[in-house]
């Protein structure tokens, strides 16, 4: 299910947030300080006009001869109620990869500070960790893929800006327990806490951007690439504060999300009733799959997953592996993920496409 169906776009809560934040004692000097760079689009707002002299365009070739929005505005006031937030909480960005680096230049000095994640989890953290020159401290999960908070905490000290958590974890599948998740969220005081929930179409967990109102610290990440099958486009959501937001829009480049991902999106927004169906199918064929995993000779643990794919630890990932691959069957060989050793990452796909794979196991000797 597409999470939350609402409506209208919530107003601001009145609560108390759960945690004290100092947002600028947090976020690098430099960027604070930033004046952003003023484009054109920016400057022309609020008047009708028909003739577009200021941004050097050519004048033909409408309308790809226009910049986009550079905040994308029209893309955002659709997509808020969908998501539960206001436009002003929403960043738009060039996958979700554009938002995990904004976070590093945002808040984290090269050098100097560090940040706190989960381990396994998605590996572009750490790559832009490494991009950034800011240290990155993985800490294991338990035997079950469950995080404790405590562990967590005990890595972070002054210097830490960031901790990372996805959940549905990739490549795990599974949530984060709820309790630990708000657990660090309420006693992290030295930055931010990055949920990325990229997978929670997937999962019946209420979704923490539903939260960002109480927790003034916390970033939610989100993509159309998943549940919404439009991984081409490359449409990124962050979710967070409008003063967290606002960071993000003086950082980013100008033109960011092109005009036809833009027009793109809102085309797939329309549909909504068929990306329902999409996810609903996937749910199932999940529920197809997991138990016929579970009976093959190969399988040596089958964990739980709230996300659209599964993690299977098998007798030889590397021999089955290029055994799929033979057969025209690609999956995700993860026996070199710490903890996920002999592990293969099989998304749900097509009926007819699970139906392929599970025939081509059973015939591996």
């Amino acid at each position: 299910m597409i999470q939350p169906d609402t409506n209208a776009i919530p107003q601001p809560a009145t609560s108390r947030a759960a945690v004290d934040f100092d947002l600028q004692r947090i976020v690098r000097p430099n960027i604070w300080a930033l004046e952003p760079y003023s484009c054109a689009r920016d400057e022309f707002k609020g008047m009708a006009a028909h003739v577009f002299l200021d941004a050097n365009e050519n004048p033909y070739h409408s309308p790809l001869n226009r910049y986009p929005d550079p905040l994308q505005e029209k893309l955002k006031a659709a997509l808020a109620p969908l998501k539960g937030v206001r436009p002003t909480q929403t960043f738009l960005g060039n996958g979700s990869d554009e938002a995990i680096d904004l976070v590093y230049r945002i808040f984290c000095r090269p050098a100097q500070d560090n940040v706190v994640a989960i381990a396994p989890t998605y590996g572009m953290y750490k790559v832009c960790a490494d991009v950034n020159d800011v240290e990155y401290r993985p800490v294991l999960l338990d035997e079950n893929f469950q995080m404790d908070a405590h562990k967590l905490l005990a890595r972070c000290d002054a210097n830490t800006r960031v901790v990372w958590i996805c959940s549905p974890n990739n490549p795990t599948g599974n949530n984060m327990q709820r309790a630990e998740v708000e657990t660090v969220l309420r006693n992290f005081r030295s930055g931010v806490v990055v949920v990325d929930e990229a997978y929670s179409d997937f999962s019946a967990a209420e979704p923490l951007r539903l939260q960002l109102d109480r927790y003034p610290n916390l970033i939610v990440l989100n993509t159309l690439s998943k549940a919404w099958a439009s991984a081409a486009i490359r449409l990124g959501m962050a979710f967070a504060s409008e003063a967290i937001i606002s960071l993000f829009n003086k950082t980013k480049y100008p033109y960011n999300v092109n005009a036809l991902t833009q027009e793109q999106a809102l085309s797939i927004l329309s549909e909504r009733d068929k990306v329902e169906q999409w996810v609903s199918q996937i749910k199932n064929e999940r529920e197809r799959l997991l138990p016929a995993l579970y009976e093959l000779p190969i399988c040596r643990r089958l964990y739980p997953t709230d996300a659209n794919f599964v993690l299977i630890k098998v007798t030889d990932a590397d021999a089955i592996y290029r055994y799929l691959v033979e057969r025209g069957i690609v999956v995700r060989n993860r026996n070199r993920v710490q903890l996920c050793e002999n592990g293969l990452r099989i998304t749900i796909g097509t009926p007819q496409e699970n139906t392929e794979l599970l025939s081509a196991l059973r015939q591996y000797k």
